[in-house]
């Protein structure tokens, strides 16, 4: 019983005017549904990942890593120049920040935000 066919409210009698106008509609509405839901899944609906593609975690592992590794060789390239240069803090703070846009730059360019330009990649489309 899907509710569509009861009678009035306590079950008995003929359907009213509404009763078959909301239980026609809801046929056309599970109609539609149904075609929806059987309808193409091809590629262009539900994209298959190959299996080389990495998963979300993987590439939020990754931009992490990317961005930490940064700011992590700023600061040590900053400190080892303090150190031998003997120009200490500046030297740190200013690789630190180098470090900290390197960082930036890498997510940015891991997740896709940045995108090369057609043909500046070094490579052409020759086959």
């Amino acid at each position: 019983m899907n509710g569509n066919d009861a009678g009035d409210e306590r079950g008995r009698g003929p359907r009213t005017s509404a009763d078959r106008d909301l239980s026609e509609r809801l046929r056309r509405l599970e109609g539609k549904l149904d075609e929806r839901r059987s309808g193409p899944s091809g590629p262009e609906r539900h994209p298959e990942r190959s299996s080389s593609e990495p998963s979300a975690m993987g590439r939020a592992f990754r931009m992490s890593a990317e961005f930490v590794a940064g700011v992590a060789a700023g600061g040590v390239l900053g400190w080892l120049f303090d150190r031998g240069l003997g120009t200490s803090p500046w030297g740190l703070m200013i690789f630190l920040m180098l470090g900290f846009g390197a960082g930036i730059y890498n997510v940015m360019r891991t997740s896709g935000f940045l995108r090369p330009k057609a043909g500046t990649d070094g490579r052409t489309d020759r086959k």
